[in-house]
């Protein structure tokens, strides 16, 4: 079972033709990602004082199959589908959720990143832990 979180379409992601503008599915899966970390009991500012981490975007992947209009509400899913020592390969979904409809999947890679060197550091063993366990 993928994470699930729920998002509304406001106006202001929405184009001249009340469509949500593409880039913006981008930030409703960076947004559902944050909440996944929250649900898994962390906060990322918490992650980059306490560990010295933070999680970047090294590669990301859309596909639009369905618009998204002003109005609607969303689920907006994420899944770890793969991992190496410092990076992490989700799946995520936008789907329609009163039909449940999928309107964009994509994929996103992330690494995980030491602050203070910015090279890449192993993910914390039990954040992979958790999210495996969610699969």
């Amino acid at each position: 079972m993928s994470f699930r979180w729920p998002v509304r379409v406001y106006y202001e992601d929405t184009d001249a033709a009340g469509i949500v503008y593409y880039a913006n599915y981008f930030r409703f899966m960076e947004r559902a990602r944050t909440e996944w970390l929250r649900h898994l009991g962390y906060e990322q500012d918490r992650l980059r004082a306490d560990h010295g981490i933070v999680f970047v975007v090294r590669h990301v992947e859309a596909d639009y199959l369905e618009p998204a209009r002003f109005n609607d509400l969303l689920w907006v899913t994420g899944e770890l589908e793969d991992h190496g020592r410092s990076a992490l390969t989700l799946r995520q979904q936008v789907l329609r959720q009163d039909d449940d409809k999928l309107l964009c999947h994509g994929r996103v890679r992330l690494v995980c990143i030491d602050i203070d060197r910015f090279r890449p550091k192993a993910v914390p063993a039990e954040i992979l832990e958790k999210m495996k366990d969610e699969r």
